[in-house]
C-alpha cells in the first residue's frame, strides 16, 4: 500500500516538474537567457573596442608622477596585462569570467572587480526600484484623473505639470533639489547613503536613516519619468475609453468606477507594462546623475571613476552589469505582461 502510494506521489511530482519545465513561460525564459548571453558577448566586445580606442591607458597617467620609475610602470603594464594586444586582453578577461568567475582586478582600488560591483549594485538597485515605485504610484493615478477629467481644469493643470517635468533635465532637477536641501538644512541629508552614527542605530533606525537619505535622490530620479508616464497613461486610457465595448458597458448601467478601473484600465495597462523594462533601464542610466550630485555610493559613481582613471576591467564589468540589468528589466516586463493578460502568448513578444 505504502509502496503504491509512494510511486503515485513520485509520478505526480515528476509530471508536475515536466510540465513546469516544458511550460510556455519556462521555454520563453530559456530562450531569452540564450539571447541574453549572445547580447552580452556582443555588448562587451563593442564596449572593449570603444574603450581601447580612447587615447592612452591607466599607466599613462602614472608616467606624469616623477616618483614612479619607468621600470615600475613596465611592471604594472605586465601585471595588468596591458602589454598584450587588444584581442589577447579581451579573451583573457573572458576566460577569467567563465573559468573562475573573475572579472579582473581594479587598477585604482587594487581589489577584485566583482567585489566592488557587488558592493555598489544593491545601492543603485535600491534607488532605481524606489524611484520606480514612486513614479508609478503617482503617475498612474494622475494619468487616470487627467483622462477622466479630459479638457477640464484638473486635466489642464496636470498637463502643465507633466510638460514642466519633462522640460527639466535630470541634472537641473538635482541642482534645484540641492539648493532646496541647503535652504532647509539639516532637514534633508545629501551626502552619502547613511549618517555618521548609522552603525549605532537599531535595525529599524538604520532603515529609516537610509530611507531619509533616499528622499532627494529618488525625487531627482523620478521627476522626468513621472511626467512621461503620466502622459502615456492619459493617452492610453483615453484611447480605451473611446472603444465600443466601453460604451456598451456604460449603456448597461455599470457604475462608472467599474467601467474605468475594471474594464478600461485593465486594457490600458498593457502598453505601460511593456514600457517597464525600458523605464528601469532609463532609471539606471539616470541614476548616474543622481548618484553624482547626492554622493550616492552606487554603480553610476563607480563607473564614472573607472572612466576618469581608465580602469579597464572595472569599466568593462560596470558596463556589462548595466546591460544585464537592462535585459532582466525587459524580461520581468514581458512576464508581468503575461500575468496581466493571459491571452498574450510570450512567443509573440520580441
Amino acid at each position: 500500500m505504502n509502496t503504491t502510494s509512494n510511486t503515485s506521489s513520485w509520478e505526480i511530482a515528476r509530471e508536475s516538474l515536466l510540465k513546469l519545465i516544458t511550460s510556455e513561460t519556462s521555454l520563453y525564459i530559456v530562450k531569452r537567457v540564450s539571447q541574453a548571453l549572445l547580447t552580452l558577448f556582443l555588448a562587451s566586445a563593442l564596449s572593449f573596442i570603444i574603450i581601447q580606442l580612447a587615447p592612452g591607458d591607466y599607466v599613462d597617467t602614472l608616467r606624469q608622477n616623477p616618483k614612479i620609475s619607468p621600470e615600475r610602470i613596465e611592471e604594472l603594464k605586465q601585471q595588468f596585462g596591458l602589454d598584450k594586444s587588444w584581442l589577447e586582453q579581451y579573451f583573457l578577461w573572458l576566460r577569467g569570467i567563465f573559468t573562475r568567475g573573475d572579472f579582473g582586478t581594479s587598477f585604482i582600488y587594487q581589489r577584485s572587480v566583482a567585489s566592488l560591483i557587488g558592493e555598489r549594485v544593491p545601492a543603485t538597485l535600491l534607488l532605481a526600484i524606489a524611484s520606480l515605485f514612486f513614479t508609478w504610484a503617482i503617475a498612474i493615478p494622475f494619468g487616470i484623473i487627467a483622462a477622466v477629467k479630459q479638457n477640464k481644469f484638473t486635466d489642464r493643470i496636470l498637463q502643465v505639470i507633466s510638460y514642466a517635468g519633462q522640460g527639466f533635465p535630470s541634472f537641473i532637477t538635482a541642482l534645484l533639489l540641492l539648493i532646496f536641501a541647503q535652504m532647509t538644512a539639516p532637514l534633508f541629508p545629501v551626502g552619502g547613503m547613511t549618517s555618521i552614527n548609522h552603525a549605532d542605530l537599531s535595525w529599524f533606525g538604520k532603515i529609516l536613516d537610509i530611507g531619509w537619505h533616499m528622499i532627494l535622490p529618488t525625487i531627482a530620479l523620478s521627476i522626468t519619468s513621472f511626467a512621461g508616464l503620466q502622459r502615456i497613461t492619459r493617452g492610453e486610457l483615453l484611447d480605451v475609453l473611446r472603444q465600443d465595448y466601453i460604451q456598451t458597458a456604460r449603456a448597461k448601467g455599470l457604475p462608472e468606477n467599474r467601467v474605468i478601473y475594471v474594464h478600461a484600465l485593465r486594457n490600458a495597462i498593457n502598453p505601460l507594462i511593456t514600457l517597464l523594462g525600458f523605464e528601469l533601464a532609463s532609471l539606471l542610466s539616470g541614476a548616474f546623475i543622481a548618484e553624482f550630485f547626492f554622493n550616492w555610493p552606487g554603480l553610476g559613481r563607480l563607473t564614472l571613476q573607472a572612466v576618469q582613471a581608465q580602469d579597464l576591467y572595472l569599466l568593462m564589468a560596470s558596463l556589462v552589469m548595466g546591460a544585464v540589468l537592462l535585459i532582466v528589466g525587459n524580461l520581468i516586463a514581458d512576464l508581468l505582461l503575461k500575468v496581466a493578460d493571459p491571452r498574450i502568448r510570450l512567443e509573440n513578444l520580441n
